[in-house]
Protein backbone atom coordinates (compact mmCIF):
# COMPACT_ATOMS: atom_id res chain seq x y z
CA UNK A 1 0.00 0.00 0.00
CA UNK A 2 1.47 3.37 -1.00
CA UNK A 3 1.20 6.50 1.11
CA UNK A 4 -0.87 8.10 -1.64
CA UNK A 5 -3.31 5.19 -1.59
CA UNK A 6 -3.47 5.33 2.20
CA UNK A 7 -4.33 9.02 2.04
CA UNK A 8 -7.35 8.37 -0.18
CA UNK A 9 -8.67 5.28 1.60
CA UNK A 10 -11.92 5.27 3.53
CA UNK A 11 -12.44 3.38 6.78
CA UNK A 12 -14.39 0.47 5.30
CA UNK A 13 -11.71 -0.13 2.65
CA UNK A 14 -8.93 0.02 5.23
CA UNK A 15 -10.67 -2.37 7.62
CA UNK A 16 -11.36 -4.81 4.79
CA UNK A 17 -7.70 -4.82 3.81
CA UNK A 18 -6.65 -5.34 7.43
CA UNK A 19 -9.08 -8.24 7.71
CA UNK A 20 -7.52 -9.90 4.64
CA UNK A 21 -3.98 -9.33 5.90
CA UNK A 22 -4.32 -11.24 9.17
CA UNK A 23 -5.40 -14.77 9.96
CA UNK A 24 -6.39 -16.56 13.14
CA UNK A 25 -9.31 -17.81 15.25
CA UNK A 26 -12.54 -16.21 14.11
CA UNK A 27 -13.56 -14.72 17.47
CA UNK A 28 -10.27 -13.00 18.40
CA UNK A 29 -9.73 -11.86 14.81
CA UNK A 30 -13.19 -10.31 14.66
CA UNK A 31 -12.58 -8.53 17.98
CA UNK A 32 -9.30 -7.03 16.72
CA UNK A 33 -10.84 -5.86 13.46
CA UNK A 34 -13.84 -4.37 15.26
CA UNK A 35 -11.50 -2.63 17.70
CA UNK A 36 -9.56 -1.10 14.80
CA UNK A 37 -12.77 0.03 13.12
CA UNK A 38 -14.09 1.61 16.32
CA UNK A 39 -10.82 3.47 16.83
CA UNK A 40 -10.90 4.81 13.28
CA UNK A 41 -14.53 5.85 13.57
CA UNK A 42 -13.85 7.69 16.83
CA UNK A 43 -10.97 9.57 15.22
CA UNK A 44 -13.06 10.41 12.17
CA UNK A 45 -15.94 11.62 14.35
CA UNK A 46 -13.58 13.96 16.19
CA UNK A 47 -12.17 15.34 12.94
CA UNK A 48 -15.65 15.78 11.49
CA UNK A 49 -16.72 17.69 14.58
CA UNK A 50 -13.83 20.07 13.91
CA UNK A 51 -15.37 21.00 10.56
CA UNK A 52 -14.04 18.48 8.06
CA UNK A 53 -16.28 16.58 5.70
CA UNK A 54 -16.89 12.93 6.51
CA UNK A 55 -14.79 11.72 3.60
CA UNK A 56 -11.86 13.98 4.56
CA UNK A 57 -12.15 12.96 8.21
CA UNK A 58 -12.03 9.27 7.36
CA UNK A 59 -9.04 9.68 5.04
CA UNK A 60 -7.07 11.55 7.68
CA UNK A 61 -8.04 9.04 10.39
CA UNK A 62 -6.83 6.19 8.20
CA UNK A 63 -3.58 7.98 7.37
CA UNK A 64 -2.88 8.65 11.05
CA UNK A 65 -3.67 5.05 12.01
CA UNK A 66 -0.86 3.80 9.80
CA UNK A 67 -0.36 1.48 6.79
CA UNK A 68 -1.74 -2.03 7.03
CA UNK A 69 1.78 -3.36 6.39
CA UNK A 70 2.89 -1.76 9.66
CA UNK A 71 -0.21 -2.48 11.73
CA UNK A 72 -0.91 -6.07 10.68
CA UNK A 73 2.21 -7.75 12.19
CA UNK A 74 1.23 -6.69 15.71
CA UNK A 75 -2.31 -7.93 15.21
CA UNK A 76 -1.02 -11.16 13.70
CA UNK A 77 1.26 -11.77 16.69
CA UNK A 78 -1.72 -11.54 19.03
CA UNK A 79 -3.75 -13.95 16.89
CA UNK A 80 -0.83 -16.37 16.80
CA UNK A 81 -0.58 -16.33 20.58
CA UNK A 82 -4.35 -16.76 20.84
CA UNK A 83 -4.20 -19.89 18.67
CA UNK A 84 -1.41 -21.30 20.82
CA UNK A 85 -3.32 -20.61 24.03
CA UNK A 86 -6.40 -22.39 22.69
CA UNK A 87 -4.41 -25.48 21.78
CA UNK A 88 -2.55 -25.34 25.10
CA UNK A 89 -5.83 -25.30 27.01
CA UNK A 90 -7.15 -28.19 24.93
CA UNK A 91 -4.06 -30.34 25.56
CA UNK A 92 -3.88 -29.47 29.25
CA UNK A 93 -7.51 -30.55 29.75
CA UNK A 94 -8.20 -33.26 27.18
CA UNK A 95 -5.04 -35.37 27.57
CA UNK A 96 -5.54 -36.08 31.32
CA UNK A 97 -9.22 -36.82 30.65
CA UNK A 98 -8.26 -39.36 27.98
CA UNK A 99 -5.61 -40.99 30.19
CA UNK A 100 -7.99 -41.28 33.15
CA UNK A 101 -10.82 -42.61 31.01
CA UNK A 102 -8.76 -45.40 29.46
CA UNK A 103 -6.97 -46.25 32.72
CA UNK A 104 -10.30 -46.91 34.39
CA UNK A 105 -11.57 -48.83 31.38
CA UNK A 106 -8.57 -51.15 31.14
CA UNK A 107 -8.87 -52.02 34.83
CA UNK A 108 -12.61 -52.67 34.82
CA UNK A 109 -13.36 -54.36 31.47
CA UNK A 110 -12.72 -57.19 31.94
CA UNK A 111 -12.02 -57.10 35.69
CA UNK A 112 -8.30 -57.64 36.09
CA UNK A 113 -6.83 -60.10 38.56
CA UNK A 114 -3.28 -61.18 39.32
CA UNK A 115 -3.43 -63.93 36.72
CA UNK A 116 -4.35 -61.53 33.91
CA UNK A 117 -1.49 -59.16 34.68
CA UNK A 118 1.01 -61.99 35.21
CA UNK A 119 0.36 -63.44 31.74
CA UNK A 120 0.98 -60.22 29.83
CA UNK A 121 3.92 -60.30 27.36
CA UNK A 122 7.23 -58.79 28.42
CA UNK A 123 6.82 -55.68 26.27
CA UNK A 124 3.42 -54.81 27.77
CA UNK A 125 4.58 -52.88 30.81
CA UNK A 126 7.33 -50.87 29.05
CA UNK A 127 4.88 -49.94 26.30
CA UNK A 128 2.27 -49.00 28.88
CA UNK A 129 4.72 -46.81 30.79
CA UNK A 130 5.91 -45.18 27.56
CA UNK A 131 2.33 -44.32 26.66
CA UNK A 132 1.73 -42.83 30.11
CA UNK A 133 4.92 -40.76 29.94
CA UNK A 134 4.15 -39.53 26.42
CA UNK A 135 0.64 -38.44 27.30
CA UNK A 136 1.75 -36.87 30.56
CA UNK A 137 4.46 -34.94 28.71
CA UNK A 138 2.06 -33.64 26.07
CA UNK A 139 -0.43 -32.49 28.70
CA UNK A 140 2.27 -30.79 30.76
CA UNK A 141 3.73 -29.08 27.69
CA UNK A 142 0.27 -27.78 26.81
CA UNK A 143 -0.05 -26.30 30.30
CA UNK A 144 3.45 -24.80 30.13
CA UNK A 145 2.78 -23.25 26.72
CA UNK A 146 -0.51 -21.85 28.01
CA UNK A 147 1.34 -20.12 30.85
CA UNK A 148 4.10 -18.82 28.58
CA UNK A 149 1.65 -17.40 26.03
CA UNK A 150 -0.51 -15.94 28.80
CA UNK A 151 1.07 -14.58 31.96
CA UNK A 152 4.59 -15.17 30.68
CA UNK A 153 4.06 -13.40 27.34
CA UNK A 154 6.04 -10.35 28.46
CA UNK A 155 9.21 -12.45 28.66
CA UNK A 156 8.73 -14.27 25.34
CA UNK A 157 10.16 -12.58 22.27
CA UNK A 158 8.98 -15.14 19.72
CA UNK A 159 5.57 -16.56 20.71
CA UNK A 160 5.24 -17.83 17.15
CA UNK A 161 7.76 -20.58 17.92
CA UNK A 162 5.78 -21.72 20.97
CA UNK A 163 2.56 -21.86 18.97
CA UNK A 164 4.23 -23.74 16.14
CA UNK A 165 5.85 -26.22 18.51
CA UNK A 166 2.43 -27.05 19.96
CA UNK A 167 1.14 -27.93 16.53
CA UNK A 168 4.17 -30.11 15.83
CA UNK A 169 3.84 -31.86 19.20
CA UNK A 170 0.28 -32.88 18.37
CA UNK A 171 1.10 -34.14 14.88
CA UNK A 172 4.07 -36.15 16.17
CA UNK A 173 2.55 -37.52 19.38
CA UNK A 174 -0.89 -38.57 18.15
CA UNK A 175 0.29 -41.30 15.73
CA UNK A 176 2.62 -42.69 18.42
CA UNK A 177 -0.15 -42.58 21.02
CA UNK A 178 -2.61 -44.29 18.69
CA UNK A 179 -0.08 -46.97 17.78
CA UNK A 180 0.80 -47.74 21.40
CA UNK A 181 -2.89 -47.81 22.33
CA UNK A 182 -3.69 -50.33 19.61
CA UNK A 183 -0.67 -52.42 20.58
CA UNK A 184 -1.72 -52.56 24.22
CA UNK A 185 -5.32 -53.33 23.30
CA UNK A 186 -4.86 -56.06 20.71
CA UNK A 187 -1.45 -57.40 21.73
CA UNK A 188 -2.24 -58.02 25.39
CA UNK A 189 -3.08 -61.44 26.76
CA UNK A 190 -6.73 -62.16 27.45
CA UNK A 191 -9.86 -60.45 26.17
CA UNK A 192 -9.45 -56.94 24.84
CA UNK A 193 -11.62 -54.19 26.26
CA UNK A 194 -12.83 -53.00 22.85
CA UNK A 195 -15.57 -55.66 22.97
CA UNK A 196 -17.49 -53.71 25.61
CA UNK A 197 -19.91 -50.80 25.26
CA UNK A 198 -17.95 -48.53 27.65
CA UNK A 199 -14.92 -48.94 25.39
CA UNK A 200 -17.01 -47.92 22.38
CA UNK A 201 -18.09 -44.75 24.14
CA UNK A 202 -14.49 -44.10 25.21
CA UNK A 203 -13.34 -44.51 21.61
CA UNK A 204 -15.92 -41.98 20.43
CA UNK A 205 -14.86 -39.49 23.08
CA UNK A 206 -11.17 -40.04 22.30
CA UNK A 207 -11.76 -39.61 18.56
CA UNK A 208 -13.63 -36.35 19.18
CA UNK A 209 -10.83 -34.98 21.37
CA UNK A 210 -8.15 -36.05 18.90
CA UNK A 211 -10.10 -34.44 16.07
CA UNK A 212 -10.19 -31.15 17.98
CA UNK A 213 -6.46 -31.41 18.67
CA UNK A 214 -5.65 -32.04 15.00
CA UNK A 215 -7.85 -29.14 13.90
CA UNK A 216 -6.23 -26.70 16.34
CA UNK A 217 -2.73 -28.00 15.61
CA UNK A 218 -3.25 -27.61 11.86
CA UNK A 219 -4.44 -24.04 12.36
CA UNK A 220 -1.40 -23.28 14.52
CA UNK A 221 0.95 -24.60 11.85
CA UNK A 222 -0.84 -22.69 9.11
CA UNK A 223 -0.81 -19.41 11.03
CA UNK A 224 2.88 -19.70 11.92
CA UNK A 225 4.03 -20.79 8.46
CA UNK A 226 5.05 -17.23 7.66
CA UNK A 227 6.59 -14.86 10.15
CA UNK A 228 4.35 -11.98 9.11
CA UNK A 229 1.48 -11.24 6.72
CA UNK A 230 2.40 -10.57 3.11
CA UNK A 231 2.05 -6.97 2.23
CA UNK A 232 3.35 -4.61 -0.40
CA UNK A 233 6.10 -2.30 0.76
CA UNK A 234 5.23 1.33 1.32
CA UNK A 235 6.61 3.85 -1.07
Amino acid sequence: MTLRTLGTMRIDDYVSELDRAITGPHGPKRDLVVEARDSLIDSADTLEADGLTRAEAERIAVAEFGPVAEIAPGYQAELTSSSGRRLGILLFISVPITVLMWSVLWRMYPPADDTVWATQPGWYWPASRLLDILQLGVGMYGGLALFVLGRGARWVRRPRLITRSLGLVVWISLPVTAGLGLLLTFGAAGSNSLEFLPALLANLATSALWGMQVYCATRCLRITRASRPHAQPSR
